[in-house]
This record gives structure tokens, sequence and C-alpha cells, in this order.
């Protein structure tokens, strides 16, 4: 293939992007070790930056664990809603070069950018011009992967991350480009933990007949390797491990679900509390899917219990709901079969199954079985007020107008504590200054 046909595929990941956000807020702590999450002792650490990883703290750690590998480590709260909106201006940045973006997370995407050579030039290139676009617009750092394949950028973004030593944290590359053609040379010598589909249970396997680095597994033959690991998962490593990835790039990829989760400080104990906390979510759930234009077919309620074990359960209405009443009317039903009794740690509210939403009132809708007017907590009665919600909060901020029943509640917004809470305080500033 020559150079001017072949795919340019970039994966843009932000380095350590929570807290890189963080930082510009709080330039003092250039240098030292922070973390991003919930500080007390059920938080869970949602990023680290590289003078932290020094100490072997990562992001889904405990933060109290987080605390002991660094004790002089800064635990800042996080803030999702300017990690949404900061990660939509670097969005912003990505469509100057392509309009060919998949986004993976808030932090990276891949961009197919084949058609944007005669314009900006090669892969390396145009890899350059979108970091220096986003530390100069944005002061961010992130690092770019080239290559000509979705899987290969990915691991070569990785590669050109700054890196952790002994000594300190020295930058990387910034940008590296696999060049076609040299696939092979760069991927044999990995880890086989480097292809995707490599879990504790595969690679167990694998290594039990000594497969340990990529090119150990092309060397096993592919008929082994799908006698080792099953048919489906030997050719799609087998594959991987030989460089072939042909999946676009997927612009048009859709939301597939909307959830807020919430770890509470002290465990709830009774049906009203939780009740309360499931208002809050899904009035945060209820507004992001009317913001996406759609509604939801199903409504999920997560639990977990103060021993840590988990439940789901799920809900599919009548109709399609948009509407914080008609979640929680749907979801009451759900909350009468749980006991709270002995703990509650985290409540969690989502949706899926999307849908148009349904706009129109019909006479039967406004009737009851025997004629008059129906009192029923409909998505399409509560529509109007939903609306007008929506436009409330655009205009003067979402703590403008909250349903009646959380008012006495005080704390954060609903969601706004996906890793934990923090100090008993509730410090929303740095701890461990």
């Amino acid at each position: 293939m020559s150079a001017s046909t072949h795919r340019i595929i970039l994966h843009v990941d932000m380095d350590a992007f929570y807290v890189s956000v963080e930082m510009r807020r709080h330039p003092e702590l250039a240098g030292r070790p922070v973390v991003v999450g919930g500080s007390g002792s059920r938080g869970v650490v949602a990023a680290a930056n590289y003078e932290a990883r020094r100490y072997g703290v990562f992001s889904a750690m405990s933060s109290s664990k987080a605390r002991r590998l660094c004790p002089d480590a800064v635990f800042l709260s996080g803030d999702h809603s300017l990690y949404s909106e900061v990660s939509r201006q670097v969005h912003s940045i990505f469509a100057d070069f392509t309009p060919h973006i998949e986004p993976i997370a808030l932090d990276e995407a891949f961009l197919d950018v084949s058609g944007s050579r005669n314009l900006f030039g090669d892969g390396t290139a145009m890899g350059h011009l979108i970091r220096n676009r986003i530390a100069d617009e944005l002061d961010l750092p992130c690092s770019v992967g080239v290559a000509t394949s979705k899987f290969i950028a990915k691991l070569a973004s990785k590669r050109a991350k700054p890196i952790v030593t002994d000594g300190g944290v020295r930058p990387g590359p910034g940008v590296l480009e696999i060049e076609p053609g040299t696939e092979l040379d760069f991927l044999h010598p990995l880890p086989i933990q480097a292809l995707w589909g490599v879990g504790p249970v595969t690679f167990s396997k694998l290594d039990r007949i000594g497969v340990r680095h990529v090119g150990d597994l092309v060397a096993l033959g592919r008929d082994a390797l799908e006698v080792a690991v099953g048919r489906a998962a030997g050719r799609h490593l087998f594959d991987l491990a030989n460089g072939v990835d042909a999946r676009p790039v997927e612009s048009t990829r859709d939301v597939k679900s909307i959830s807020h989760e919430e770890t509470f400080t002290h465990d709830i104990v009774d049906r009203d509390s939780m009740r309360v906390e499931v208002v809050r979510l899904a009035d945060a759930v209820a507004t992001r899917l009317r913001r996406h234009g759609s509604a939801a077919r199903t409504i999920h309620l997560k639990v977990r219990f103060a021993n840590f074990e988990n439940i789901t359960r799920s809900i599919t209405p009548g109709s399609p709901v948009s509407s914080a009443p008609a979640l929680v009317r749907a979801l009451d039903e759900i909350l009468e079969a749980i006991d709270p009794s002995n703990g509650v740690r985290l409540v969690g509210v989502g949706v899926s199954g999307f849908v148009e939403p349904v706009e129109q009132l019909s006479l039967l809708d406004l009737m009851d079985e025997d004629g008059r007017r129906s009192t029923a907590d409909t998505d399409r009665d509560w529509s109007p007020a939903s609306s007008a919600v929506d436009r409330i909060r655009d205009r003067f901020g979402r703590d403008a107008i909250n349903p009646a029943s959380v008012l006495r509640e005080k704390g954060s917004a609903p969601g706004s504590r996906p890793w934990g809470p923090n100090t008993p305080d509730e410090s929303e500033g740095p701890t461990g200054l």
C-alpha cells in the first residue's frame, strides 16, 4: 500500500486528564503527587498524576490504599461537569482536522485523518499540530499514537506518554508513529497483555504454555491458539498479533446509556432516605436524557450494600420516559422490594433503550378507567414542567431549581461524587497540603 493510500489513524489520549484539568486551577501543586477522587475512607481514585504513579497509585484503587502508598499525595475531590466541558473543547479542536472522530471516553478518541493529509501533512505532522493546539489553547498535555489501524495507534499513544522512573518523571516522545510495514517489529516484543482481550484468565492459559510475548503467540500458530483459548478468542488474538485490525473509526456511534451513581459518606439504612437519593439521581439522569433528545425504554437501579454486595434491577415501563417523576414512579416498584436496613453505601440510576420522545397527549392519556382526569405521573404529563426546568437551569444554573423532596438535603449535585465521598467535612478543596 503506497504512502498516499494507507489509512492514517490517530489515537489522542489526554495525559492524566482529570488531574491536568485540576492543575490549571492549582498551579501551586506542580511537581507534587496529586490524586483526583474521593478523599474519604470510602473513596476511589479517579486519576493520579505521574508523580503519584511513581508510588504505585493508579485509577480505581481505593483512596485509603493510595494514602498508604503515597502519604504526601494531595487529594482533589473532582468536578465531572468541568471535565465534560473541557472534553468538548478538546473535541472541537479535533473537528478542525477531521469529521471522523470516535470518542472512547472523555479523555481519549480515535481520529481518521486519512483525508486531511493534503491540508496538514502526514500523520506525525498532524499529531504534533493537534498536540500543540491542545497545549496552547487549553493548557493541557496529551499523547498521540499514529498508525494504520486503531489497535496499533492506541498502543503507540501509550508509548508516547511521560515515563515514570525511580528518579522522577521524564517526558515521552509526545507523538509516536508506527510506520506502515513496521507494525510487527513494534508488536512482537510486547507482552501478550498488550492485546485487547487478554485478561487474567486468558493470560493464565497462555502463560502455562509459555506464551508471554506477542511474538510467542504468533509462533504458536492459529490452530494451537484456538485449542488453548477457544476458536473465537484465538482467531481474534491471532489477527491482532499479526497487526490485522480493519475496524473503521465510528464517528456516528450513538450513546447507549446514561447513568449517575453516588457513594455516600454514611450508610443509608431506611427506604425514605434511599428514595430521596433516587430522586436526586433520577433528576440528573432525566436532564441528560432530554439534552440527548431521547426518551428511555428501560430504567436501571444499582445498589451496593455495606458488605459490598451489588444488585442491579431493571424495569421497562409501558411507554418511554424522559422526566424525573416518571423515572422515580417506575423505580418505586423496585425500591419497595429492597431492604436497606443492613446499610446501603451506593445507589445508581441509569437508562437505556433510547427512542424518540413522544410529545403529544391523547384523550386516553388524560383519562382514567372511569373517564376522569388521570392523576398518574406519566412522562407526557410532566413534559411541559420538564421543559420549564431545563430552561430555568440553562439560564440560572443547575441549583436554581430542584425536586422539593431533596431541598432539605445538603450536598453536591446528583452524581457529582462517582468516586466516593470526601473527608468528613466534605471539603471541596485540596486535602493533604
